[in-house]
């Protein structure tokens, strides 16, 4: 098995980028999610309720995130904005973020028609992995809830076979994609080494209506949670892909071997 797909999410439910090499730090993917859009009452956005989020693309240059979206003039982003001091919440996570700029709120505010705040997760703000199932020290950005999301090329091949119309790997918006195992080999690991940097397989992921959006277009539909519904439902949600968090930091590079290490030590 090897690592096949490597992704990286800047901004919280905004485009993905694919990447050849990925430093990992202590929260996951150097940049993954470490910028949000937050309402008036500094509550977290997502595709689920805007999914007009997915049009805007986003690449990482020298010293700050590049933005396009239909009809906008290009945006930068800093890496390091020096605004105040926000409150912001993440489900039940309320964590000290920066605000970035009111420009840069304006553009975002403009794109989305209604008003909204781009914040930053500065390094000194720490945001614990949910203690049911993380270890001390455990830290996660601005994501649902994981540093990691790993995906098997065969699962979403299983899953397409299901479908009158297959979906791309985008649509999951994984962190890790793995090629050379069988459909859903990955709900069976409980750790993985990825070429030299171990992960606990600590929970399998929930699919919401993300799933549903086309990333391209915005537009959202009834697939894939149509078809999962049919064979991947667990009480009332349905599971694809599995949800990890690293031991150490490093460097991660497609073609890196992907191997099932065995259970968690005691």
């Amino acid at each position: 098995m090897h690592l096949s797909g490597l992704y990286v999410y800047p901004i919280k439910s905004c485009g993905g980028i694919s990447l050849d090499t990925a430093e990992v730090d202590e929260r996951s993917i150097r940049h993954d999610r470490c910028w949000m859009l937050v309402d008036e009452h500094g509550v977290f956005l997502s595709q689920r309720e805007v999914p007009r989020l997915a049009l805007i693309r986003v690449d990482i240059g020298a010293d700050g995130l590049f933005l396009e979206a239909p009809g906008m003039a290009d945006l930068r982003v800093p890496f390091a904005p020096e605004g105040e001091t926000v409150l912001a919440r993440v489900w039940d996570d309320f964590v000290e973020t920066l605000r970035v700029g009111d420009e840069i709120d304006r553009w975002f505010s403009r794109f989305l028609g209604f008003s909204c705040r781009l914040v930053h997760l500065p390094d000194y703000s720490v945001r614990p992995v949910d203690p049911d199932y993380a270890e001390a020290g455990d830290r996660v950005g601005l994501s649902d809830g994981f540093p990691f999301l790993m995906i098997s090329e065969a699962s979403l091949d299983d899953l397409n076979g299901r479908m009158e119309h297959p979906l791309p790997m985008e649509r999951f918006r994984p962190s890790l994609v793995v090629r050379g195992c069988g459909p859903f080999a990955e709900d069976g690991w409980r750790r993985v080494r990825v070429g030299g940097i171990t992960f606990r397989v600590v929970k399998p992921c929930a699919r919401c209506k993300i799933t549903t959006v086309d990333q391209s277009s915005a537009e959202a539909g009834k697939e894939p949670l149509r078809t999962l519904a049919t064979y991947r439902k667990v009480g009332s949600q349905v599971f694809f892909g599995q949800n990890l968090i690293h031991d150490s930091t490093g460097v991660l590079k497609i073609g890196d071997a992907v191997e099932d290490i065995g259970p968690h030590p005691a």
